[in-house]
């Protein structure tokens, strides 16, 4: 499905979704039990439904600057075998939507990933004649170097499927780059370091005009670890420095012009961040 469109001065960006629902994001977040979301008001209608249910999203972000066509994560892909039922051999129309919001698959001029976890590089690749192969030729694949590392000699288990399927074929087509966290992709794009979720995260800062967009990653999944930035994430590697790391994050740009897009965010996926007391809330 085609989402939200943004305009940042003159970059323009879609959000393509692959999967939004209502609940199951207690297992992302543990802290934030029905119970406890009901008391953060604000985050219903939007966030949460009425009995205290986490909306949530898997979508990608497609970027596009004066000179550069840039997808923003890349979801969890289709015909992968996954652990979680809900993502296992998904059949859908994601190349079709991408296509509907103007750029086709060959179109693409750089891919990156804030992270490598499962639902960031799916559409890295597809499954063609028997093999994985780069769903978007014509690019360039930058990820993290300290991300790739970490991955490449520490993936177990469920990760180490995703590096084989959806990571590891792009480096050895040649079509991955490895840069630093602070990177900048091109004019207007550059990355800023976000890590504890991954070792090597980043985040995406937009400027343009005047005008600029925070596109997160997962230093946060939620908008109630904004209410509750103490609350960590299941998958978080390192949790003190995921803490600091939207601590930090939430210091920089609270009550300012930035427009932050949650990349695990439900429509709405954007919003302003607010200071609330102690703690912080978005105005959608």
């Amino acid at each position: 499905m085609v989402g939200e469109v943004w305009r940042i001065g003159d970059i323009k960006i879609t959000r393509i979704v692959e999967i939004e629902a209502t609940g199951g994001m207690t297992r992302i977040i543990p802290d934030a039990t029905r119970e406890r979301v009901m008391g953060i008001r604000w985050l219903m209608p939007h966030f949460a439904d009425g009995e205290g249910r986490m909306r949530g999203a898997i979508h990608a972000l497609l970027v596009e600057t004066p000179d550069l066509a840039i997808v923003v994560d890349t979801c969890v892909g289709n015909d992968k075998q996954r652990a979680v039922p809900a993502w296992n051999m998904l059949q859908t129309a994601f190349l079709d939507d991408l296509a509907a919001a103007g750029c086709a698959r060959e179109d693409v001029d750089r891919v990156f990933c804030t992270h490598l976890h499962i639902d960031h590089v799916g559409w890295n690749t597809m499954w063609v004649d028997g093999k994985w192969v780069p769903t978007f030729p014509n690019a360039r694949y930058l990820m993290g170097a300290k991300e790739f590392e970490y991955w490449r000699d520490n993936a177990r288990d469920g990760q180490a499927d995703v590096m084989a399927d959806s990571v590891l074929p792009i480096h050895a087509a040649g079509l991955a780059d490895l840069i630093e966290q602070d990177a900048e992709i091109c004019p207007g794009v550059t990355l800023i370091p976000s890590p504890g979720h991954t070792p090597g995260h980043a985040s995406v800062f937009l400027e343009s005009a005047g005008e600029s967009a925070l596109i997160t990653g997962d230093f946060l999944h939620h908008p109630v670890q904004m209410a509750h930035p103490e609350w960590s994430s299941a998958p978080d590697v390192d949790r003190p420095q995921a803490i600091a790391t939207r601590k930090s994050m939430y210091n920089r740009f609270a009550d300012g012009p930035t427009l932050i897009i949650g990349t695990h965010f439900a429509t709405p996926t954007a919003g302003f961040l607010k200071r609330d007391g102690d703690a912080w809330r978005l105005d959608v």
